[in-house]
């Protein structure tokens, strides 16, 4: 059988990529029993309605998982980006979640999440080049947010 041509893109690939979420998550659920994910963000705006913070990611099988973290650069270190986290936090603990995962570049901020009482799990190396991908992991009681 002759297979058809893969049909490469580049740039905005939203659509495919939801797509493939879905589909990876069906199978997820159908393999662990775990049907309970749900995507979730949070903002934080100034009066005029300019985003000063915001974090998405989601909840599953007890764990939650931080997908974006960011806070506009002039309001960094002011106890917004530590916030978003406790948020973030609050929700995976309402949803259940034991476990709070998530990663960050080494030119990033990972001093940041291990006063956050993020432990780091794993360091890729070169992940951009030149620097590194490191995964954390926090333990949530139900009482800490």
């Amino acid at each position: 059988m002759k297979l058809p041509p893969i049909d490469l893109r580049f740039g905005d690939c939203k659509d495919l990529e939801a797509f493939l979420a879905e589909r990876i998550y069906e199978f997820n659920s159908k393999a662990t029993g775990y049907f309970d994910g749900q995507s979730f963000g949070a903002t934080q705006k100034d009066e005029s309605g300019t985003l000063l913070a915001g974090v998405s990611g989601f909840t599953w099988g007890g764990c939650c998982f931080v997908s974006y973290l960011w806070v506009a650069e002039e309001h960094r270190g002011k106890g917004l980006g530590g916030a978003m986290l406790r948020a973030f936090e609050k929700n995976a603990i309402e949803k259940g979640c034991k476990v709070a995962l998530l990663s960050s570049h080494s030119f990033q901020s990972p001093g940041f999440y291990k006063r956050m009482g993020y432990v780091e799990q794993a360091s890729i190396p070169d992940y951009p080049i030149g620097h590194a991908d490191i995964f954390f992991s926090k333990r949530l009681a139900p009482d800490a947010a």
